[in-house]
């Protein structure tokens, strides 16, 4: 028997959090079945691949399932008005 998916869970976001090249806290980690589902959102398409690949170091034979978004986080232009 495998082990159990809130464990592994708690394994890729541990990782997330720890791994020097994400240290991301936002995400949403969900296991179902042999699929592990990143959901939240990112500043970048980069970003978005790097925490795709450390979770799937984290939890190597799942197959990842990478729902994260980019944020658009551009400055506004000019003064915001109210």
């Amino acid at each position: 028997m495998g082990e159990a998916p809130q464990y592994v869970a708690a394994r890729v976001q541990q990782a997330l959090a720890e791994d020097e090249r994400t240290t991301e806290l936002g995400i949403r980690v969900d296991v179902r079945g042999e699929q592990l589902f990143l959901r939240g959102q990112v500043s970048c398409e980069e970003r978005r691949t790097l925490i795709a690949d450390v979770a799937e170091e984290a939890a190597p034979g799942l197959a990842i399932r990478n729902e994260l978004t980019v944020s658009d986080v551009r400055v506004p232009e000019g003064e915001e008005k109210l």
